[in-house]
């Protein structure tokens, strides 16, 4: 018996379905189509074991799409401009172009003896002149539709790499990548109007009924679109200058109105400033607040601070009540107005800062179990109240319910002229300028006479130049001695290329319709989007939830509205996986220890590590995502090495359910590696010369029930992308074949023995495709599994031929009997009757009805 070598069977298969061009991807009009993609990677350089598991997860749905009769477009890109490869160009001395394409090239031979079913001749970089050129092109489209624009814009800045960084980048107030504290800087930058859109992103969230529930409403939440009133405060006294109308508002409780304890300003706001222009405390809390938390997260949790303006403005419902003007660190300049009014007792942000502040907290919903005011301000020491009630203290609201308060006061407040019932978003333009080499070149020019021109489209691409240097931090286009300099596309006359380049989302927001033709003289072929869009399935980290999704659906529509695509949608199906984890260890110094310089013993309940040179001991630390950093990453070369590439993604998909987290564990790729020689050892005990013809008996009936009901069981696993359930049936599979060995076996056994097999190898195909190859081939599978249709299950042998059915009297459970599938009522009614518990259990009654639903259960009225 030959044992398996996945040494010698894996790259032959690989081989063969590149000479066969197995996996190219035809438009065949009248044929279903199905869209399979994985979020594209970032060439780091080095696969790590979530590439393996988030790019099996995708192989198995294109494989199995493909083997049930579909068209499969399943591509392979590389998401290739950004910050990291400047940095290595300034760390390494290295051109940040050769370190990318060199990065490509090793994680596409890792990728591809990962035996994916990719079409690579569709493969781009977004680094790519032919990409990004056609980038630049849709770009100037929505730059002439006014999509695109230009303004000033406070920032983070970060002083050592000079360079605008998200607030995601930003990290307890400093640059993720250089540590230095991040600055705020108002700079000129790019914007794409997204919020144009914002109807759109959130009112189509509904039509994504295969995303998971948790990504839309995060989206939801991110856009934040909320129904209030815009209305201004007056002040008492002289106004401030620029301020002779009032203080701008916007809430979305105008029931709370009068529970209000002060109106509170963004630190960046127009009055702030003024302020902080004419009182030096002022600027210097407003300077403090610019060193703090930037993300909404972040000032969510940060500790409440402000700083009294000494401004009163009068309350829009009684004149002679005077509130204070205070400047709070958690209020946002760029949602709503940038100013508030607060009511502690009803918003948690409000009553912490009241009560550090020792200003007024005043109910005004009483909540519907509450019988008492005073009830309720017992709980607002600590907790305000946010739930449903009536309106309470409050005038002229008093007993309406929140929604009618709400109506109430917006019409009063427009009655008076002092404002309006609007609708706001959380969700600002999208600012895409990035003061970095790397990166797209924004297509337009500056020039004094005509303004801000666009590159003609004859002149696209705007490519970077050959001899950027990158010796040190900022913008290496912006100090390039010639690059920028050039003729006004309008008047002639000189003008200067935009230095900034896009970020990296942009990049990313459109590549999945750019896959649908990339060798395309235009950015997308529209017939070749119209037949492959939108993606059926997309697969990747919820890390991505947000950005990315949202900018990739508002391009989409953008793009859909310059009539460049049909579909407005560009994700049909999303799936988020769980990410693949190991332990972490740290040595006595505390320094990081990898997996492979540990052992760990097992002694009795307790685990202990040491260090395999040195014997010396190991902390064993939490189960952590794999990381660099960390140093508990496991490299998939060594793995293929010892186990093959099978082995490898039958652990990542088989240990737990793909939506979540997988720990890696040498004893799981093992058992993995055990259950491939398993199936191997089962195909190669099969008779050579065995078809599908023979007789019956018992045990060839039993086995065929088994193979049929496999079948059901395993496609509708992978249709819910229950993955670990459809190899837990294989599993199973596997030990029924083995309890009915070839070794004696009548001829209608083997025959059912070669159906079994045939099946195994094409239900195994998509998880396991080496060894499933190996498989076919050795029991005489005609061409390539590949190649062959999924197989289809008999019905009538996936149904029990008895069937359990539970017996109840007066509701309530009292046995059970065995019937035939498919019993009429009147035979099931002489087995339950004649069956000596259920009749023990009627002594002393009279059967006044028995209601039988077949199949299924048995129930009995008796008095």
């Amino acid at each position: 018996m030959a044992r398996y070598n996945p040494k010698e069977t894996e790259p032959k298969w690989r081989k063969r379905w590149d000479e066969a061009q197995a996996f190219r991807a035809v438009m065949e009009p009248g044929k279903p189509k199905y869209y399979v993609l994985e979020m594209f990677p970032y060439p780091s350089g080095r696969l790590h074991m979530g590439h393996v598991r988030n790019y099996s997860l995708g192989d198995v749905i294109a494989r199995f799409k493909r083997a049930r009769g579909f068209s499969v477009l399943h591509p392979m890109g590389w998401d290739a401009f950004g910050l990291p490869a400047e940095n290595a160009a300034m760390e390494r001395g290295v051109d940040p172009k050769a370190w990318t394409y060199d990065n490509i090239a090793r994680m596409r031979a890792e990728l591809k003896e990962l035996g994916l079913s990719i079409d690579w001749s569709r493969e781009f970089a977004t680094c790519d002149v032919e990409y990004y050129g056609k980038q630049q092109a849709w770009f100037i489209d929505l730059f002439r539709r006014g999509l695109v624009y230009r303004k000033e814009s406070v920032v983070n800045w970060d002083p050592v790499d000079q360079t605008v960084l998200a607030n995601e980048q930003v990290v307890d107030g400093r640059g993720w990548r250089s540590g230095a504290v991040v600055e705020k800087r108002k700079l000129a930058q790019w914007f794409l109007r997204i919020t144009d859109y914002a109807d759109q992103l959130v009112d189509d969230l509904e039509k994504l009924d295969r995303w998971p529930e948790k990504v839309r409403v995060m989206q939801e939440n991110w856009i934040g679109r909320s129904k209030g009133c815009r209305f201004r405060f007056h002040f008492a006294g002289q106004a401030p200058a620029g301020f002779e109308t009032g203080l701008e508002v916007y809430t979305t409780r105008p029931d709370t109105l009068f529970g209000a304890s002060f109106v509170g300003i963004a630190p960046d706001h127009p009055l702030a400033a003024l302020v902080a222009s004419k009182d030096p405390k002022a600027k210097a809390f407003v300077e403090e607040c610019r060193k703090g938390a930037v993300s909404e997260a972040e000032i969510e949790t940060a500790e409440k601070m402000g700083f009294d303006t000494g401004l009163t403005v009068k309350h829009p419902f009684d004149p002679t009540w005077e509130l204070p003007v205070w400047i709070a660190n958690f209020i946002l300049m760029d949602y709503g107005t940038g100013a508030i009014f607060a009511c502690p007792a009803h918003d948690q942000r409000d009553l912490d800062f009241a009560r550090k502040y020792g200003l007024p907290v005043k109910p005004v919903v009483l909540p519907p179990e509450e019988a008492q005011a005073d009830a309720v301000l017992k709980k607002l020491l600590d907790e305000a109240y946010t739930g449903p009630g009536t309106i309470i203290n409050s005038g002229f609201l008093n007993g309406l319910d929140i929604e009618a308060a709400k109506a109430a006061a917006i019409a009063r407040i427009e009655e008076q002229g002092d404002g309006e019932g609007a609708t706001v978003y959380r969700l600002r333009d999208w600012g895409v300028s990035r003061q970095r080499a790397w990166g797209c070149p924004i297509p337009v020019v500056h020039c004094e006479k005509c303004g801000v021109v666009a590159v003609p489209k004859s002149e696209l691409p705007v490519v970077h130049p050959a001899d950027i240097e990158f010796g040190k931090a900022g913008n290496a286009l912006e100090r390039h001695p010639t690059w920028k300099h050039t003729t006004c596309p309008g008047c002639g006359g000189p003008a200067t290329r935009e230095t900034d380049t896009l970020d990296t989302f942009v990049d990313s927001s459109w590549y999945f319709a750019r896959f649908a033709n990339p060798d395309a003289a235009e950015p997308i072929d529209k017939a070749a989007a119209d037949y492959w869009l939108p993606v059926d399935q997309y697969i990747g980290g919820i890390e991505h939830a947000v950005l990315h999704l949202l900018y990739a659906r508002f391009v989409t529509k953008a793009l859909a509205d310059e009539g460049m695509v049909s579909v407005r949608e560009p994700f049909a199906g999303l799936f988020t996986q769980g990410m693949v984890t190991h332990e972490t260890y740290r040595r006595q110094n505390g320094d990081w220890a990898e997996p492979g310089e540990v052992e760990v013993v097992v002694e009795g309940k307790t685990r202990r590590a040491r260090l395999v040179e040195t014997g010396e001991p190991v902390i064993i630390g939490d189960v952590e995502k794999m990381s660099k950093s960390k140093k508990n990453t496991v490299a998939p070369e060594e793995i293929f090495d010892v186990y093959g590439v099978d082995a490898a993604r039958l652990f990542v998909m088989s240990d737990s359910p793909a939506e979540r987290d997988v720990q890696w564990t040498t004893g799981g790729v093992q058992g993995a590696w055990r259950f491939v020689n398993r199936v191997w050892d089962e195909f190669d005990s099969q008779p050579e010369g065995v078809t599908v013809e023979g007789g019956d008996d018992p045990a060839a009936q039993a086995l065929r029930q088994t193979t049929h009901r496999t079948i059901k069981a395993v496609t509708e696993a992978i249709d819910a992308f229950r993955f670990n359930s459809g190899i837990a049936r294989l599993y199973e599979f596997l030990n029924a074949l083995k309890g009915a060995p070839a070794k004696d076996a009548s001829p209608a056994l083997l025959a059912a023995r070669q159906e079994a097999l045939l099946a195994f190898a094409r239900l195994i195909a998509p998880f396991t495709p080496h060894l499933a190859e190996e498989c076919w081939a050795r029991i005489g599978g005609q061409g390539m599994v590949v190649e062959a249709p999924w197989p289809a299950f008999d019905p009538a042998l996936t149904e029990d031929a008895v069937k359990i059915l539970p017996v109840q009297v007066n509701g309530k459970r009292r046995g059970e009997i065995s019937a035939p599938a498919g019993a009429e009522p009147a035979d099931v009614e002489k087995i339950v009757l004649a069956d000596p518990e259920i009749a023990a259990r009627l002594e002393g009654l009279t059967i006044r009805k028995i209601i039988v639903v077949k199949d299924r259960i048995v129930n009995i009225v008796a008095a």
